[in-house]
């Protein structure tokens, strides 16, 4: 799971915040997606530049974090450099766009679990969960 950092908490909660508030999402774009809209509030880079910057490859972040090697000289490198600096992985890139990581799963209510990957309110919902478990083992860490 994602390291507890707090640059990552707080972009975590940042991003649940605005795509509660309404911020255009769209699950099949590299730049409104669950990952897509993190790396917006990460990077601050628009939806349009995130895209652009690979050069218009729209695989799904999925895709990308699966064929992803460092050091290869593709463009998504970068971003993936800039994630991992903030302690999200590209298993963490995965659980996120696929709303999969069984503990985050785990600490919501049991009616709750079965999220959808392409909802709005289940990515929120996900990123504040998952924001609230790293913010509770920073916790653990600091004591």
């Amino acid at each position: 799971m994602a390291e507890s950092k707090p640059e990552l908490i707080c972009a975590l909660q940042t991003t649940a915040q605005r795509l509660a508030e309404g911020a255009k999402y769209e699950w099949g774009h590299m730049g409104r997606c669950n990952c897509g809209h993190l790396v917006q509030t990460i990077t601050g880079m628009s939806d349009y530049e995130i895209v652009k910057s690979i050069d218009f490859q729209l695989d799904e972040w999925t895709e990308h974090a699966q064929d992803y090697c460092e050091q290869t000289g593709h463009k998504v490198e970068d971003l993936f450099t800039t994630l991992a600096n903030v302690g999200f992985s590209r298993d963490d890139v995965i659980h996120l766009e696929n709303l999969s990581d069984t503990r985050v799963l785990d600490h919501l209510p049991r009616e709750r679990r079965y999220l959808r990957r392409n909802c709005a309110e289940d990515a929120v919902l996900y990123m504040q969960t998952l924001a609230a478990l790293l913010e509770e083992e920073s916790v653990g860490v600091e004591r």
